[in-house]
Protein backbone atom coordinates (compact mmCIF):
# COMPACT_ATOMS: atom_id res chain seq x y z
CA UNK A 1 0.00 0.00 0.00
CA UNK A 2 1.72 3.41 -0.67
CA UNK A 3 1.44 6.19 2.05
CA UNK A 4 1.26 9.72 1.41
CA UNK A 5 3.27 11.78 4.50
CA UNK A 6 2.79 15.92 4.66
CA UNK A 7 3.18 15.60 8.05
CA UNK A 8 5.46 13.50 10.46
CA UNK A 9 4.69 11.67 13.58
CA UNK A 10 7.68 10.22 16.17
CA UNK A 11 5.54 6.74 15.27
CA UNK A 12 6.29 7.59 11.61
CA UNK A 13 10.24 8.31 12.03
CA UNK A 14 10.33 5.22 14.01
CA UNK A 15 9.01 3.30 10.95
CA UNK A 16 11.11 4.70 8.46
CA UNK A 17 14.65 4.42 10.34
CA UNK A 18 15.29 0.50 9.34
CA UNK A 19 15.05 1.85 5.92
CA UNK A 20 17.72 4.13 6.26
CA UNK A 21 20.00 2.65 8.64
CA UNK A 22 22.57 1.84 6.06
CA UNK A 23 22.71 5.02 4.65
CA UNK A 24 22.84 7.20 8.26
CA UNK A 25 25.75 4.53 9.61
CA UNK A 26 27.35 5.78 6.26
CA UNK A 27 26.50 9.40 6.60
CA UNK A 28 27.99 9.08 10.46
CA UNK A 29 31.66 9.84 9.16
CA UNK A 30 30.60 13.02 7.24
CA UNK A 31 28.14 14.56 9.87
CA UNK A 32 29.45 13.30 12.55
CA UNK A 33 33.13 12.67 12.22
CA UNK A 34 34.38 13.01 15.89
CA UNK A 35 31.78 10.13 16.83
CA UNK A 36 33.88 6.91 17.38
CA UNK A 37 30.89 5.06 19.09
CA UNK A 38 29.00 3.15 16.24
CA UNK A 39 25.64 3.16 18.41
CA UNK A 40 25.79 6.49 19.07
CA UNK A 41 26.94 8.17 15.76
CA UNK A 42 23.83 6.07 14.62
CA UNK A 43 21.64 7.52 17.41
CA UNK A 44 22.97 10.96 15.95
CA UNK A 45 22.53 10.26 12.80
CA UNK A 46 18.78 9.47 12.92
CA UNK A 47 18.00 12.09 15.20
CA UNK A 48 19.63 14.62 12.67
CA UNK A 49 17.46 12.99 9.73
CA UNK A 50 14.35 12.82 11.27
CA UNK A 51 14.93 16.22 12.67
CA UNK A 52 15.03 17.41 8.59
CA UNK A 53 12.31 15.45 7.76
CA UNK A 54 9.69 16.92 10.15
CA UNK A 55 11.53 20.22 10.40
CA UNK A 56 12.62 20.86 6.93
CA UNK A 57 11.33 18.81 4.54
CA UNK A 58 7.64 18.29 5.26
CA UNK A 59 7.80 22.08 6.19
CA UNK A 60 7.41 22.81 2.82
CA UNK A 61 4.04 21.90 1.36
CA UNK A 62 5.29 21.19 -1.92
CA UNK A 63 7.32 18.10 -0.43
CA UNK A 64 5.74 14.93 0.12
CA UNK A 65 7.28 11.62 1.77
CA UNK A 66 6.13 8.35 -0.16
CA UNK A 67 6.31 4.76 1.66
CA UNK A 68 5.50 1.61 0.30
CA UNK A 69 3.79 -0.36 3.39
CA UNK A 70 3.96 -4.06 3.42
CA UNK A 71 1.98 -6.37 6.06
CA UNK A 72 2.18 -3.83 8.06
CA UNK A 73 6.19 -3.36 7.90
CA UNK A 74 7.37 -0.26 5.75
CA UNK A 75 9.75 -1.23 3.36
CA UNK A 76 10.49 0.84 0.59
CA UNK A 77 10.63 4.92 1.05
CA UNK A 78 11.47 7.95 -0.89
CA UNK A 79 11.21 11.94 -0.91
CA UNK A 80 9.76 13.80 -3.72
CA UNK A 81 10.04 17.54 -4.06
CA UNK A 82 7.51 19.52 -6.54
CA UNK A 83 10.09 21.94 -8.60
CA UNK A 84 9.31 24.40 -11.14
CA UNK A 85 7.88 22.24 -14.10
CA UNK A 86 8.83 19.14 -12.25
CA UNK A 87 8.72 16.23 -9.35
CA UNK A 88 12.54 15.50 -7.77
CA UNK A 89 13.34 12.08 -6.37
CA UNK A 90 15.77 11.90 -3.33
CA UNK A 91 16.49 8.69 -1.14
CA UNK A 92 15.02 5.70 -2.76
CA UNK A 93 15.60 3.27 -0.52
CA UNK A 94 14.33 -0.40 0.53
CA UNK A 95 15.31 -1.91 3.93
CA UNK A 96 18.28 -4.23 3.55
CA UNK A 97 16.19 -7.79 4.55
CA UNK A 98 13.47 -6.65 1.94
CA UNK A 99 15.59 -5.72 -1.39
CA UNK A 100 15.50 -8.08 -4.41
CA UNK A 101 11.48 -8.30 -3.91
CA UNK A 102 10.98 -5.87 -6.38
CA UNK A 103 9.95 -2.90 -3.37
CA UNK A 104 11.81 -0.03 -5.35
CA UNK A 105 10.05 -0.90 -8.45
CA UNK A 106 6.62 -1.07 -6.69
CA UNK A 107 7.34 2.24 -4.76
CA UNK A 108 8.02 3.81 -7.90
CA UNK A 109 5.08 2.28 -10.21
CA UNK A 110 2.57 3.37 -7.45
CA UNK A 111 3.84 6.69 -7.26
CA UNK A 112 3.95 7.40 -10.81
CA UNK A 113 0.60 6.13 -11.22
CA UNK A 114 -0.87 8.70 -8.53
CA UNK A 115 0.79 11.94 -9.79
CA UNK A 116 -0.35 10.66 -13.35
CA UNK A 117 -3.99 10.75 -12.17
CA UNK A 118 -3.34 14.35 -11.68
CA UNK A 119 -1.78 14.72 -15.52
CA UNK A 120 1.21 14.63 -17.40
CA UNK A 121 3.99 13.96 -15.31
CA UNK A 122 7.92 14.83 -15.21
CA UNK A 123 10.08 13.08 -12.69
CA UNK A 124 14.09 13.65 -12.40
CA UNK A 125 16.17 11.92 -10.27
CA UNK A 126 20.06 10.78 -9.65
CA UNK A 127 21.13 7.34 -9.51
CA UNK A 128 25.13 6.12 -8.28
CA UNK A 129 26.73 4.98 -11.72
CA UNK A 130 27.76 2.30 -9.43
CA UNK A 131 23.86 1.46 -8.49
CA UNK A 132 23.13 -1.15 -10.89
CA UNK A 133 19.94 -2.93 -9.19
CA UNK A 134 18.58 1.39 -8.36
CA UNK A 135 19.47 1.90 -12.40
CA UNK A 136 17.78 -1.13 -13.26
CA UNK A 137 14.42 -0.57 -11.09
CA UNK A 138 14.51 2.90 -12.33
CA UNK A 139 14.66 1.90 -16.38
CA UNK A 140 11.66 -1.02 -15.48
CA UNK A 141 9.46 1.79 -13.97
CA UNK A 142 10.05 4.33 -17.90
CA UNK A 143 13.13 6.03 -16.21
CA UNK A 144 15.70 7.14 -18.99
CA UNK A 145 19.48 8.22 -18.38
CA UNK A 146 19.30 11.41 -20.06
CA UNK A 147 22.24 13.17 -18.98
CA UNK A 148 25.44 11.55 -18.01
CA UNK A 149 25.84 13.54 -14.90
CA UNK A 150 23.38 13.97 -12.37
CA UNK A 151 22.30 17.50 -11.10
CA UNK A 152 21.27 18.53 -7.66
CA UNK A 153 18.48 20.32 -8.28
CA UNK A 154 18.53 21.18 -4.32
CA UNK A 155 21.81 22.93 -4.26
CA UNK A 156 22.35 25.20 -7.04
CA UNK A 157 22.22 22.54 -9.32
CA UNK A 158 25.22 21.31 -8.93
CA UNK A 159 27.01 18.62 -11.00
CA UNK A 160 27.35 15.06 -9.62
CA UNK A 161 30.02 13.17 -11.77
CA UNK A 162 29.52 9.83 -9.83
CA UNK A 163 25.73 9.96 -10.53
CA UNK A 164 23.66 9.77 -14.01
CA UNK A 165 20.47 12.28 -14.40
CA UNK A 166 17.57 10.00 -14.71
CA UNK A 167 14.02 11.26 -16.33
CA UNK A 168 10.58 10.01 -16.47
CA UNK A 169 8.06 11.58 -18.89
CA UNK A 170 4.62 10.55 -18.80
Amino acid sequence: MLIELKSCTAEDLKKLMPIYEQSNRENIRHFFPDCTDPEEGLRKAEESFGQYICEDFLADANNTYYVLEKNGQWVSALRLYRLKDFYYIEALETCPDCRRMGYGTKLLTELIAALREKGAVVIRDNVDKDNLASLATHKKCGFVVNQENGVDYLCDEEVDEYAYGMLYQG
